[in-house]
């Protein structure tokens, strides 16, 4: 509550103390969450409210529930993220989150969260990175530098500028490091780590982590650098009640020749060099929560292993075009390249 007491103020209050409030403010939203003696909130004030009050004929005696804004926006248990969006893009950057009795929980400021989302993440980071060694002989890949940061805080402080307020890291190889790096919290969030007990592949060890708090649970790679647009996965998810979404990275091939096209041995036509497209894994899922039991207990599997069980037992599996920058860290010249993309962001 401390956090955001700067924007309550209570409904007997005046307007006088309204403008002292707002500018206290300074730098921040100049908006003000008005709350009765229950704490309950029963509007919103602004410094444009109180100007058009004053303006009418009102005082700065008067209270601020006579000035103040009594239709306002807010998020609740279920957040709808299409709500969180059009207020961002409206320029409605100050939101509360109210629970079931109408009181302030948190206050979201749109300027600095990219989304809210309704998610847990968990980043897999228990790999040895035996193909950077020896630069990771001892330094687990998730933790090498890149620029001022290393390669995991850029992915868990992208997750933390969609509003994801549950994220878990498992690890293994040098799990220490990890564990100690992520000690402190993140913002307001504590990142959770869990040890994995065996190596169990690309996504068998989300068993281990305790507790979900959503329906939609986000897997990913932690040694990957990408601007991926989190928020468009999941709407893309939900459009398509999809049961797990797989971010596709677009891959091209040419072939310098023209090539043939078949019918046993007889050539019915020839095309000139073509390009042919793919979509190729980039290593990021969305999968709801309640098939996440489907992944076998203490046996390696791979994400691409729980998604032939999936299609096997007739689950929805889209893919999601990833269209921003994407790195898969694997080799040296792909370290090399993140250094240099972080560079100019």
């Amino acid at each position: 509550m401390e956090r955001f007491a700067k924007y309550l103020i209570e409904d007997t209050a005046t307007i006088k103390d309204a403008l002292v409030a707002l500018n206290k403010l300074s730098i921040d939203p100049l908006t003000l969450f008005v709350i009765n003696n229950n704490k309950v909130m029963t509007g919103t004030l602004t410094d444009g409210d109180i100007r058009r009050w004053l303006v009418a004929g009102g005082s700065l005696e008067d209270c601020v529930r006579e000035a103040m804004e009594k239709k306002f926006h807010f998020l609740e248990k279920k957040i709808d993220v299409n709500q969180v969006k059009y207020l961002r893009e409206n320029q409605i950057t100050l939101v509360p989150y109210l629970d079931s009795e109408g009181k302030v929980v948190k206050i979201y400021d749109l300027k600095i969260k990219r989304s809210i989302l309704p998610i847990d993440a968990v980043l897999m980071a228990g790999g040895k990175g035996e193909r950077l060694r020896p630069l990771t002989e001892k330094v687990p890949k998730p933790l090498l530098p890149v620029g001022d940061k290393t390669i995991i805080d850029y992915n868990v402080e992208r997750l933390l500028s969609y509003g994801v307020e549950h994220i878990s890291i498992t690890v293994n190889y040098l799990r220490e490091q990890i564990e100690s790096h992520f000690k402190e919290k993140r913002g307001n969030i504590q990142v959770e780590c869990v040890r994995e007990p065996t190596y169990l592949g690309t996504i068998g060890s989300v068993k281990f982590v305790p507790t979900f708090h959503h329906d939609t649970i986000l897997v990913m790679n932690s040694d990957l650098f990408t601007n991926i647009d989190y928020e468009e996965f999941y709407l893309h998810f939900r459009k398509y009640n999809a049961d797990m979404s797989v971010a596709a990275v677009p891959y091209s091939h040419s072939v310098p020749y023209g090539v043939f096209e078949l019918d046993g041995h007889d050539i019915l036509g020839i095309k000139e060099k073509p390009v042919f497209n793919y979509y190729a894994n980039a290593g990021i899922y969305l999968i709801k929560r309640s098939l996440i039991g489907l992944i076998p207990d203490n046996v390696y599997c791979d994400a691409t292993d729980l998604m032939d069980l999936l299609i096997k037992r007739r689950k929805k599996i889209i893919r999601f075009p990833l269209m921003g920058f994407w790195v898969d860290i694997g080799k040296k010249e792909d370290y090399a390249k993140v250094r240099e993309i972080a560079k100019y962001l």
